[in-house]
């Protein structure tokens, strides 16, 4: 363990032997102290939302196929223009360090060995530059929360152009903060300063709670932000957060070359539609003029082929990669997307699809 202003952080680097993904969380639990792991594992209020994500996946039914004569599903994949060997991707989430002392700079190194691709938060433990550099040159995405300060904004965009960014994930569904009750009952503040907001912050950066950090977030985001940061990097920009075929249309209006179809694993407003409820709709919307991500609730093989058979072109997931951080380091990343990978392939084989275009047009069952 390593300790920093009282809180302890993993160390542990080794790779995993996982039997499912959700049996990674108790696990977890046992390492990560309490504060950390509410603010990693929590939703907003009696997280009904956070539970319907996962649920949602079982309003589908894969159709199997027999007697396709088909062996080996490879699971490789072009999005973005950006070559990967899985559609499994990181979810931005903040400030990994609560789970392993090497933060996201673990996790950049476990999604490289893996094929698959790292996305940054705002509120990362680790640097723009040192979380690039840990991928040793595989693909990220920079997310960024914007701040009501424009030259903020502007030091971090130009921080994740330098380091190589392959594109902009503007989040737009955290204007203010969902109500986490884990977060009041654990009076948590975060331990560890974020090293992007660490030079723009009084003093050392650390005991900053939840509220403090929103406070200072833009609570009114509109077209013309996406379409300044798409003019000021030159990068993709792709709006996280979107739930309804409006707002994607909105978003592509304004110059958005991505869709993010999530609802912050349940972390915002309770009571909302579970993430892959709305996925269908909003990808039909979109009708292939950008590539859609989505996440929230993905936990098994059979979430992301539904995921992708539902109109997805990356499938991301968060808090089960860091529990594996937590668990095993870089390899225990890489071991949590090499297993979600393997479900993949099993599903992929017994569905008939031998590729991630085929998954895309498997047939499935609604309900």
């Amino acid at each position: 363990m390593t300790t920093i202003n009282g809180y302890e952080q993993s160390d542990r680097e080794q790779k995993l032997n996982i039997l499912n993904l959700p049996a990674l969380e108790a696990e977890a639990k046992k390492i990560i102290p309490k504060g950390g792991f509410g603010y990693i594992s929590g939703g907003s209020e009696d997280e009904w939302t956070l539970r319907e994500n996962t649920k949602a996946f079982n309003h589908v039914q894969i159709v199997p196929r027999a007697l396709t004569e088909m062996e080996h599903p490879t699971t490789e994949t072009t999005v973005f223009g950006i070559k990967l060997k899985t559609p499994i991707m990181m979810a931005p989430a903040a400030a990994q360090g609560l789970a392993h002392s090497r933060g996201e700079e673990a996790t950049a190194e476990g999604l490289a060995q893996a094929g698959g691709l790292m996305a940054q938060s705002t509120y990362s433990s680790t640097s723009i530059a040192a979380t690039a550099a840990a991928g040793k040159g595989a693909p990220q995405f920079f997310q960024l929360y914007m701040s009501k300060d424009w030259d903020f904004n502007r030091s971090l965009l130009d921080e994740a152009v330098k380091a190589g960014a392959k594109g902009i994930i503007l989040t737009v569904d955290a204007t203010v903060d969902g109500y986490r009750e884990a977060d009041i009952i654990n009076q948590f503040q975060f331990p560890i300063p974020m090293a992007n907001l660490a030079k723009f912050s009084e003093g050392d950066g650390k005991g900053k709670g939840i509220m403090e950090i929103y406070a200072a977030a833009a609570q009114k985001i509109g077209p013309d932000d996406v379409r300044k940061i798409a003019e000021y990097t030159n990068l993709p920009v792709i709006v996280k957060g979107i739930e309804s075929a409006e707002d994607a249309l909105l978003a592509i209006g304004a110059g958005a070359q991505g869709i993010y179809v999530s609802n912050h694993g349940g972390r915002q407003l309770n009571g909302g539609p579970a993430a892959f409820d709305v996925l269908h709709e909003v990808a039909q919307a979109v009708d292939h003029q950008v590539p859609v991500i989505f996440d929230s609730g993905v936990r098994r093989g059979s979430h992301v082929f539904k995921a992708l058979a539902n109109g997805a072109d990356l499938v991301a997931l968060a808090r089960p990669i860091i529990y594996g951080l937590a668990l095993g380091g870089a390899q225990g990343v890489a071991s949590v997307v090499n297993h979600l990978n393997d479900e993949l392939k099993i599903d992929m084989q017994l569905a008939g699809t031998k590729t991630i275009a085929d998954v895309k047009q498997a047939k499935l069952i609604r309900h």
